[in-house]
């Protein structure tokens, strides 16, 4: 049986994993797959693949398609969720600030550089009209802990997270949300090791397939939303908004898609060149 590692973030994106695991739909293609959760997202996955660490990740697209063009030996093999993600703009209940337009110039709150709450920061301070040189300053919080207990106590300004994942915090927690910030590309793609796609290239694609038939019956599945309320500790009415928004996918990125990306990346200074498709797409 061949052994596989798959990294991604511990959210309700990935519960269509959890269920094909749970199953053991892989050990029929004879393939043992085991998942790492990474609360440290992006960044920490990106690491993790370039060490060996990890096999496969769930990750999201702006993201990995920097890391490859820095040099991470990874190829995207397939869009897994197609919709943007919607990324809340967080900022402690004790704060003063009340809007987005506050926080200009102050310090956002990252779980490290090169990771999506890093790089969407650059495109949230787009969407202002901010100087990405003068208005946009980082302090390192490591996850969304990280974030919970660091905002309060005044380290870091805001946060940006999946909306969904933190809106317990802002109901009960120590977060306000003060805007929202959607992804403009699909938000999550599957990458894996080039090393694993040239030597197990078939293993990689019965992996997909039976991703692929879970995540196309996903939203029929019967009660999903209530599975997804208790396991995720989210409201019921909030996974409900959030399933009617979110789409998965079963094929690629398309080459126009990877060519915005390049180019945003380009223009907020976060790459200084772009690279073949060939190089980041199978």
């Amino acid at each position: 049986m061949k052994k596989f590692i798959i990294g991604g973030v511990p959210e309700h994106f990935n519960l269509p994993w959890y269920l094909t695991l749970s199953n053991k739909e892989y050990h029929e293609e004879d393939i043992n797959l085991r998942w790492n959760d990474f609360y440290g997202g992006t960044g920490q996955m990106c690491k993790a693949l370039r060490n060996g660490d990890i096999d496969m990740a769930v990750i999201l697209t702006e993201g990995i398609i920097r890391d490859i063009i820095q040099g991470n030996q990874s190829k995207i093999v397939q869009v897994f969720v197609k919709s943007p993600l919607v990324w809340g703009i967080h900022v402690a209940k004790n704060s003063n600030y009340n809007s987005v337009s506050d926080l200009k110039g102050t310090k956002a709150a990252i779980s490290r550089f090169g990771s999506g709450s890093h790089l969407m920061a650059y495109v949230n301070a787009e969407n202002e009209g901010w100087d990405t040189e003068k208005d946009l300053d980082f302090e390192v919080i490591k996850n969304l802990q990280g974030a919970l207990e660091g905002l309060p106590k005044g380290i870091g300004d805001y946060f940006m997270w999946e909306k969904f994942t933190t809106k317990p915090f802002v109901d009960n927690g120590p977060f306000n949300r003060v805007g929202e910030c959607p992804t403009p590309w699909p938000c999550f793609v599957i990458a894996v090791r080039n090393e694993v796609l040239d030597n197990d290239g078939e293993a990689i694609e019965n992996i997909l397939k039976i991703i692929n038939e879970t995540t196309l019956d996903f939203k029929n599945i019967p009660s999903i939303d209530r599975m997804i309320a208790n396991r995720y500790d989210q409201q019921l009415e909030d996974v409900q908004e959030w399933l009617s928004i979110t789409e998965w996918s079963q094929e690629n990125l398309t080459k126009q898609q990877v060519e915005k990306v390049q180019d945003k990346l380009l223009q907020l200074d976060l790459i200084e060149e772009k690279i073949d498709i060939s190089k980041i797409l199978v």
